[in-house]
């Protein structure tokens, strides 16, 4: 059997601002509270979604982002670039004075 969507909604809303909380007192980019709460979101999101097709038979137009490894990689490749890019562009302002 499964919950009353209004309390799936509830335990939404609480996860959101749960994690709005933990990203204002990052202390760290990889911050383990912020992750917590990003997959507590995802937790509530997919019980309110099931809650909300068992009662009314209904959906909503949100889906849940999952990383797959290669996505990560692209990320790192990115952020490489990015940081070849601020390397190349600090050794021609360093040029420049010289």
């Amino acid at each position: 059997m499964s919950i009353d969507p209004r309390v799936a909604l509830q335990a939404l809303v609480t996860a959101l601002e749960e994690h709005l909380a933990a990203s204002a007192t990052r202390r760290m980019d990889d911050d383990p509270a912020v992750e917590a709460a990003y997959l507590a979101i995802a937790d509530a999101f997919e019980a309110y979604e099931e809650a909300l097709y068992d009662a009314h038979g209904e959906v909503t137009p949100l889906e849940i982002y999952e990383e797959s490894d290669e996505d990560a990689d692209l990320e790192d490749d990115d952020l490489d670039e990015v940081d070849d890019d601020a390397d190349a562009e600090t050794d021609d302002v360093n040029a420049t004075r010289e």
